[in-house]
């Protein structure tokens, strides 16, 4: 059977040339990066030029930027080194943010340490401007956590504007960009975010691996204690053999960022109209607009039905890969918290297809049939 892989989003295939860079690390660099020794010498210059080099990518220092697991821990870093560290008392996030950002202020507000603030979204998933400068205005001491694309429906903010109104009120600025690193272009010199999170699986690298930039006027405590690895903020072992994927996945990525851009958005393009055109009833979720939507991601409510999950099984049986799920209703069903924070009717069976290089217009052709062989029965 035909397999073709739409969802992207969730994690992406490693790109060839960075299982070679890690198969050649594996087979030279085994040394302890904290021992003194030649070997541990060697590992810890291949972790430094890593480093260098994604702070190259980012216009930043190579001391700004801290390797951990993934995009998950580095949220949480951020998040919680604001409340321990820098006197955040609110934090200021969107009921539509991944659970890594919504569970880590939830988690430290049911303890009673901050209050959390969720601002209005517009039917898009767009944020409601005036209502996060209403919450600055009301709110000292605050930390916003907006994601640049959201995950679900690929949503974009402006990291750039949002940085400029949170300075204006003295607010600290995270942005969980997992979804967009390696994907647009980010110069911390004119987006002066405080943080920022990668996920290296995100990008055709490896799982259990990304980093967290922190700009340097902010100083948090370490975060795992146990060894003085990275700088002193995060102790264990370096995965070394994981940074260097890293580290080549998105060199790769901004090598043809323009080209994959350009491509991607076509193959999303050409689904949106087929899909649009030939199903009656449908209803893109999210921004319309290409330049304020992640390229990647296409979210579609197919209309009411008791299809539900059985959608999603539907295309598997067909072979194809893809993920999402409607806006749950009270109680009554694990759906998407992002389609019910914008108000979406439970009702609609929704799909999250996701995009990336390695897939074609004949695979996207093959999906919108299998669509309608499902849909239109």
């Amino acid at each position: 059977m035909k397999r073709i892989y739409l969802d992207n989003a969730a994690t992406t295939p490693l790109d060839p040339l960075v299982i070679q860079t890690m198969t050649e690390g594996m087979n030279t660099l085994y040394g302890n990066p904290s021992s003194i020794h030649s070997f541990g010498r060697e590992s810890r210059s291949a972790i430094e030029k890593s480093r260098k080099k994604i702070a190259g990518f980012l216009n930043c220092t190579p001391s700004e930027i801290f390797f951990t697991s993934g995009g998950t821990e580095a949220d949480n870093m951020a998040i919680q080194g604001a409340y321990w560290d820098l006197g955040v008392k609110n934090i200021i996030t969107s009921r539509s943010e991944h659970h890594a950002v919504l569970h880590s202020a939830e988690n430290l507000m049911h303890r009673g340490l901050v209050k959390v603030h969720y601002v209005n979204l517009h039917e898009d998933g767009k944020v409601n401007r005036d209502h996060l400068q209403e919450l600055l205005e009301n709110n000292p001491n605050s930390l916003v956590s907006l994601m640049e694309a959201n995950n679900e429906i690929g949503t974009l903010i402006s990291l750039e504007e949002i940085a400029v109104l949170c300075e204006e009120f003295g607010a600290y600025f995270h942005s969980d960009t997992v979804q967009t690193m390696g994907h647009y272009r980010h110069d911390v010199q004119k987006q002066k975010v405080h943080f920022l999170a990668c996920a290296a699986h995100k990008l055709h690298g490896p799982k259990g691996i990304g980093f967290i930039y922190i700009r340097n006027t902010v100083k948090i405590s370490p975060f795992v204690h146990g060894g003085s690895q990275e700088r002193n903020m995060r102790g264990g072992t370096e995965n070394l053999i994981g940074i260097m994927g890293l580290s080549k996945a998105f060199e790769l990525a901004e090598e043809n960022l323009q080209e994959h851009q350009e491509y991607i958005q076509a193959l999303k393009s050409h689904m949106i109209h087929r899909i649009l055109e030939e199903i009656p009833g449908t209803e893109l979720n999210g921004a319309p607009d290409p330049e304020e939507s992640l390229y990647t991601v296409l979210n579609i409510s197919f209309p009411p039905s008791d299809l539900g999950e059985m959608l999603l099984y539907g295309l598997d049986i067909e072979g194809i890969s893809a993920s999402g799920g409607s806006a749950c209703t009270s109680g009554s069903q694990q759906g998407s918290h992002v389609l019910t924070a914008l108000g979406k009717n439970p009702d609609r069976p929704a799909v999250r297809f996701s995009l990336s290089k390695y897939n074609t217009f004949e695979e996207i052709d093959f999906t919108l049939e299998a669509l309608k062989k499902i849909l239109l029965k």
